[in-house]
């Protein structure tokens, strides 16, 4: 028998972002995913048909001083994390990671699930940008049309070179 759906959405996170290796990307766990559901409950978002989950997105209101810090390689995106303060207005919104699973992709399940944690985080928070680190192709591009879709103006972080 194969992976479960959730084993594999693991798989892909760790192929994609190899998170154990760089100790300034933010490692998600359960504790991590607790604590921004309490920064909003649409940090982050899910879509299962039944099978488990084939997509995920993972966004992280902030304030646009972390934003700029993480952009300038001020902060990395753990320290952006635990820098981002509880029970305040949020005015930057970091696009963290959208994953879904291959036989899942291009029928729009990550727009949809982004679009709508998008707006209800605009709902009670003054969002102004929209900022990203992206390791794939694919999610500059979804970044990009998510920044066209909201009118929002993108900030693209670039890691400084080790």
């Amino acid at each position: 028998m194969g992976l479960s759906n959730f084993e594999r959405m693991i798989q892909l996170a760790e192929d994609t972002f190899a998170t154990k290796n760089d100790p300034d990307q933010l490692d998600v766990n359960e504790g991590v995913l607790e604590h921004l559901k309490q920064i909003h409950p649409s940090t982050v978002s899910e879509y299962d048909d039944g099978k488990g989950p084939s997509a995920w997105i993972l966004l992280i209101p902030t304030t646009t001083d972390l934003m700029n810090r993480f952009l300038e390689n001020k902060i990395s995106e753990k320290e952006l994390y635990e820098l981002t303060p509880l029970k305040v207005t949020y005015d930057a919104l970091y696009l963290c990671s959208a994953m879904v699973l291959d036989e899942y992709r291009r029928k729009g399940i990550a727009r949809k699930l982004t679009l709508k944690a998008v707006e209800e985080i605009c709902k009670t928070h003054p969002i102004k940008a929209l900022f990203t680190w992206a390791f794939t192709k694919e999610g500059n591009m979804a970044a990009e049309e998510l920044a066209r879709v909201t009118s929002l103006p993108l900030f693209k972080h670039q890691p400084k070179t080790k």
